[in-house]
């Protein structure tokens, strides 16, 4: 993660509405983007993501109310050509036409940025080695892996050198190590000031790439902030302390307050947040009660966690600073 940012946001949206017919699919979301970064769009299949990337990439347009949205500095509702001239857009599917060669997709896309035949022939071959697609590039991309041709699709998008990237769902159905391979090109576009704008299903991808996360739930933002900080919006963590010895976990379970107790695996779980002066306060808590447990584990939530908490069928989402709690159905 990077947190480089210039004053100005790349992506500044206020109150974005989107519904067909009585479908509400985006109910007033407020989106905030530092430049080169990454941002991640977290929510359930329907939340609205893919939605909100296609009202922010210029392809559909938001409904009556919606506030002012600037991409790159530019007002999307004026200015729409000159949004879209300062992005690139990587979608849920593929757009590599499997007929053709991966160096003739890279070209075409060249001739519909207009560039000319030899910074065309340029470009996609910087890409191309960029993306370790050199040796693949004159076989059709129909035999292409899935990892390939996610690749790319997104040397396709860089061809314009586009500062701002919308990547929606990038890695999904890719293995494990073409997902990981996926993590590192983000982080070098990052690494230049690209700015990218990430929705995905894969909670550790967010965790892993993102320098803020966003979770949508029923077309509103239930929370947002940093994967720590959604962390620690979620009750339940705890310190186990694991006893092998039964009379000394009868002991401690006497000593100490507060605790829950597993008689099943000798195991005590005192109530904390993870952070290290709380941690220090148990330790000495410990030393003094004379409790000395085989085994101490520090357990915090996850974004897994946080997210079933916030898009559960019926959910308190829990106080954030300057924001009322909300119910989110």
């Amino acid at each position: 993660m990077t947190t480089t940012t210039s004053h100005s946001p790349a992506i500044a949206a206020k109150g974005l509405r989107k519904s067909y017919g009585d479908k509400t699919v985006l109910d007033g979301v407020d989106l905030t983007v530092p430049t080169g970064t990454v941002f991640s769009l977290l929510g359930p299949n329907g939340a609205g993501k893919t939605t909100a990337v296609k009202i922010l990439s210029t392809l559909i347009t938001a409904d009556p109310g919606t506030g002012d949205i600037h991409i790159g500095g530019h007002n999307l509702a004026t200015h729409p050509q000159a949004v879209r001239a300062a992005i690139g857009v990587t979608g849920q599917f593929s757009a590599v036409d499997g007929l053709i060669t991966g160096e003739e997709n890279m070209l075409l896309m060249a001739d519909l940025h207009h560039l000319t035949r030899s910074e065309g022939r340029r470009t996609a071959t910087e890409l191309l080695e960029r993306f370790d697609l050199t040796e693949a590039a004159k076989k059709p991309a129909s035999t292409y892996s899935g990892g390939m041709k996610r690749r790319l699709d997104l040397a396709m998008t860089l061809v314009g050198n586009p500062r701002i990237i919308f990547l929606d769902e990038p890695t999904t159905g890719l293995d494990p190590r073409s997902r990981h391979n996926m993590w590192g090109i983000i982080r070098e576009l990052v690494s230049d000031g690209v700015t990218v704008f990430l929705t995905t299903q894969y909670l550790e991808e967010a965790d892993e790439l993102a320098d803020r996360i966003a979770v949508l739930n029923n077309g509103r933002i239930a929370a947002q902030g940093t994967a720590e900080e959604l962390k620690r919006l979620i009750p339940g963590g705890h310190v186990r302390l694991r006893f092998t010895d039964p009379a000394a976990y009868q002991s401690a379970a006497v000593a100490l307050r507060e605790v829950t107790r597993d008689d099943e695996s000798l195991s005590l779980s005192i109530p904390s947040d993870g952070s290290q002066r709380e941690l220090r306060s148990i330790l000495d808590w410990l030393d003094s009660t004379g409790v000395e447990a085989d085994e101490l584990t520090v357990h915090t939530p996850d974004l897994d966690d946080v997210f079933f908490a916030l898009t559960g069928p019926t959910t308190t989402v829990p106080n954030q600073p300057n924001q009322p709690k909300e119910n989110v159905r």
